[in-house]
């Protein structure tokens, strides 16, 4: 049975809809079967929550009198990029401070979306319409004219489980790797994954609305590294910095890796056909990642062995016979937070369930490149 977008917004507005959160649809489709399911649901709500290090937000600072053209901006010691107009910048939460230990973009982003104040230094080099040569203020986030995130690459389809075979302790952005394989740590949330939901995009796409940091956010591209063939997608995103709230946004230091900044992001999936129900209904135990050795230190790293979600989340995993404990970088109890409110929030109209501008690409190339030792 084929559904129209008119035909779930019908049912949202009068009540009738039947709303899921994904891992309620993986149980109906286990019990009733996917014809069934593809009937009598109307939208699935997905999320995730877990370090997305391809994020920031543009700022716009209110003008002093006199103004000033910015050239070299800092919050909180955090160096943000200025080359746009004089007093716009970008503030990535990769980048550390240099006044604070331990403290990265990521972290001055929670500390403004919790009501705190955060400290700007700004320099200029003076013009006739720009006199001012420094600015000192402290700000919270109301003050900003605009605070607007755009995250370049978020919410990966799955990502993999990385292991250390070598005799030495290894620091990663996939956190602490013991040596001979004692532990593995992994990313995503399989069947509660936005991607995993709809992987061929047939309703994920430019405009399409998410939930972003706590707030209604938009998809505006495929992220960067979108590779969706190697089942590889993801998303870019952007949403109101002040709208977000500190439960769907944190900042992150990883001992040896750097800063990052956990965020959450969920999409609700309207169920137009049987496809979508298969997809949305596809259970843990169906959906597969890759366990790779972090040892070599190279790009190419070596494939242990491919592994469910399911196995993944049993917490442990077999490696040549040997028993090794597994662990997430990613929360499922957020995420699973997040499907329940944004059921909610289709259910009150809070979210509109539209079709989108573009579909995103089921087809990109994706490059590397292989350099010679210097």
């Amino acid at each position: 049975m084929e559904k129209t977008y008119e035909d779930i917004n019908s049912k949202i507005h009068d009540g009738t809809a039947v709303i899921l959160t994904a891992e309620e649809m993986v149980s109906l489709v286990e019990k009733e079967g996917v014809e069934y399911a593809a009937e009598a649901v109307d939208v699935v709500t997905t999320g995730t929550f877990g370090c997305m290090c391809s994020s920031g937000v543009f700022f716009n600072l209110p003008q002093p009198d006199p103004p000033i053209k910015i050239e070299t901006i800092e919050i909180d010691g955090v160096n943000a990029y200025h080359g746009n107009a004089a007093a716009d910048c970008y503030l990535g939460v990769t980048q550390g401070s240099r006044v604070f230990d331990k403290v990265g973009g990521g972290h001055v982003l929670e500390k403004l979306v919790k009501g705190e104040n955060v400290s700007i230094h700004s320099t200029g080099t003076g013009t006739d319409c720009y006199p001012r040569k420094s600015f000192d203020v402290s700000l919270g986030l109301q003050d900003f004219n605009q605070a607007i995130m755009i995250n370049p690459r978020n919410a990966y389809q799955k990502y993999i489980c990385a292991v250390n075979s070598s005799g030495e302790i290894l620091y990663t952005y996939m956190g602490k790797l013991l040596p001979k394989y004692q532990n593995g740590t992994y990313g995503g949330v399989g069947t509660l994954s936005p991607l995993n939901n709809d992987p061929t995009y047939q309703t994920i796409g430019i405009g399409t609305p998410v939930f972003l940091g706590g707030t209604v956010g938009h998809i505006i591209g495929s992220g960067t590294q979108h590779n969706p063939e190697s089942e590889w997608g993801n998303l870019m995103v952007s949403g109101d910095l002040k709208k977000m709230t500190p439960e769907f946004l944190a900042g992150a230091f990883l001992k040896g890796y750097g800063y990052s900044c956990f965020i959450g992001l969920g999409i609700p999936i309207p169920i137009l056909n049987e496809s979508l129900a298969r997809t949305s209904g596809t259970p843990d135990s169906e959906i597969f990642t890759n366990v790779l050795d972090y040892s070599t230190g190279k790009r190419e790293r070596p494939l242990i062995r491919s592994v469910s979600y399911a196995e993944l989340k049993s917490r442990q995993i077999e490696i040549d016979g040997k028993i090794v404990p597994v662990s997430s970088t990613s929360s499922y109890r957020k995420a699973r937070i997040i499907t329940r409110l944004l059921k909610k929030m289709v259910e009150e109209k809070r979210i509109p369930i539209i079709k989108p501008i573009q579909n995103l690409s089921i087809k990109q190339s994706f490059k590397t490149y292989q350099l010679e030792d210097a």
